[in-house]
């Protein structure tokens, strides 16, 4: 998906950081380590209620 079709809107990037941690998210399901799938949902949810997400909460 390239920047003009983001779900944020035309030629926003989305927030790098919440890219990460649902990455980190997937590959802990892969592992099936859940605790740790768990743990990276809600250092996702933090990060997007923080003022450093630069998605504005939705990244």
């Amino acid at each position: 998906m390239s920047a003009v079709d983001s779900p944020h809107g035309k030629g926003d990037q989305p927030c790098t950081t919440c890219q990460s941690w649902k990455l980190a998210e997937a590959v802990a399901n892969g592992q099936r380590d859940y605790s740790r799938a768990t743990d990276c949902r809600v250092l996702l949810k933090r990060h997007r209620e923080s003022a450093e997400c630069r998605a504005g909460g939705q990244g």
